[in-house]
């Protein structure tokens, strides 16, 4: 037998065991996990909604895949692109049997965590943690946390903030710095007390949502630090930021 007959018949063998392969099986990047009977209900709007199929758009199940993989905002609206994305996704998996589609089966993005309850991994994944000498770190920008000038939360910010609590609830002896800061705009005095504002508004709504207050240490550095220019908007976007690390953590755990 030739090498290229021997390679077709290992590839028809592969192919005819992926074909036979269930849900579980078969692997993809995508999580899965969210929107389970019992939790919260997740809703979304935008143009998008109109575009995507019945069955991510009409179930929880369907809505949590779509935001948690596809809404790159992360504010619950869905534009035409991420929809359709979303659908060429689900498709790739469901193909024809979209309205019998197992969706437990395919989670798996759920893990339990060393301490009491459980914590999403991929949702903790999904925050891009990077490491510093302090620890895994994540920046949380204005725009997703905040109005202009203000250091009171937007609603959504509250979800935004979820997976981390889970993460910390489930991991009681992590500790964690919480850090403000400003673009150049304004004097020092407003710059400085305005992100120890919004470092606060955070650790606020963490112990609100059970995070005990004696495990942050909560910082303000105003306009020092910038992580980009601020002579355009796109840099004073990027300064406008709240930092939070998981002290002596690894990045790379999540």
């Amino acid at each position: 037998m030739t090498r290229m007959r021997r390679n077709r018949i290992c590839l028809a063998a592969i192919a005819t065991l992926l074909a036979g392969a269930g849900p579980a099986m078969a692997q993809d990047r995508w999580d899965w996990s969210g929107g389970r009977p019992g939790e919260r209900e997740y809703r979304l709007t935008g143009p998008g909604v109109r575009v995507l199929y019945p069955e991510l758009r009409a179930g929880n199940r369907g809505r949590a895949f779509v935001l948690r993989n596809f809404d790159r905002d992360h504010n619950g609206f869905i534009t035409v692109r991420e929809a359709e994305a979303a659908n060429r996704a689900f498709a790739a998996i469901a193909g024809a049997r979209r309205d019998r589609f197992d969706w437990d089966a395919r989670d798996r993005g759920f893990r339990p965590g060393p301490g009491a309850g459980g914590w999403d991994r991929q949702a903790m994944r999904d925050y891009h943690f990077r490491q510093t000498k302090l620890g895994a770190t994540l920046t949380l920008q204005e725009d997703v946390l905040f109005r202009t000038d203000s250091a009171e939360l937007f609603p959504r910010a509250i979800e935004k903030l979820r997976p981390l609590v889970g993460y910390l609830r489930g991991n009681p002896g992590v500790r964690v710095a919480i850090i403000g800061f400003t673009d150049s705009r304004g004097t020092d005095a407003h710059n400085q007390d305005l992100s120890e504002r919004r470092a606060e508004s955070v650790r606020a709504a963490l112990e609100d949502m059970g995070v005990t207050r004696a495990r942050f240490r909560v910082e303000g550095h105003g306009e020092r630090e910038p992580v980009a220019s601020n002579d355009t908007p796109q840099g004073m976007r990027l300064n406008r930021r709240v930092e939070v690390t998981l002290l002596g953590q690894r990045a790379d755990t999540f």
